[in-house]
């Protein structure tokens, strides 16, 4: 078991790029949830994920109805600037799945409204003018710090 990195409808290849490297040598699944802002056989991803790509595990959903009627009975956790709850306040499990909005506009308000209590945010400085921390290091941010809390499990 592994942890599961959601990306809902992401929008630049690099950014995911990153987020396959991370995810291959952190043994996290990665699902995908279309639409896509970039083709998977895209250069820009294929440059930031480098060799990884072939080496993860990923999961392409054709919408987010389909990934959590699949994923029915799977414990989730939602990132976003709006929760109150910081991400090193919930208690990660192996197996869980951590939701990750696309890059322009997060997550859908409807979505986080009716999860506030599975809703973390990465603490920065309250900026008029900075909206959030870029995807992939929000990503990796987040993915450490559940496999710290499980331990560091299969990691050296």
């Amino acid at each position: 078991m592994a942890i599961n990195i959601v990306l809902v409808e992401p929008e630049i290849p690099q950014n995911t790029g990153n987020i396959i490297r991370t995810c291959v040598v952190t043994g996290a699944n990665l699902h995908l949830i279309r639409p896509l802002g970039f083709s998977m056989n895209e250069k820009a991803l294929k440059r930031a994920g480098m060799d990884y790509v072939n080496l993860a595990d990923i999961k392409i959903y054709d919408s987010l109805d389909e990934f959590f009627e699949i994923n029915k009975n799977c414990s989730f956790y939602l990132a976003t600037t709006k929760a109150n709850k910081n991400h090193s306040d919930i208690e990660f499990k192996n197996g869980d799945f951590i939701l990750f909005g696309k890059e322009s506009k997060g997550l859908s308000e409807e979505l986080i409204f009716n999860n506030m209590d599975k809703s973390f945010r990465v603490p920065m400085k309250n900026l008029e003018y900075a909206r959030s921390l870029n995807l992939s290091n929000t990503v990796a941010i987040v993915t450490y710090e559940a496999l710290r809390q499980i331990g560091y499990s299969d990691l050296r």
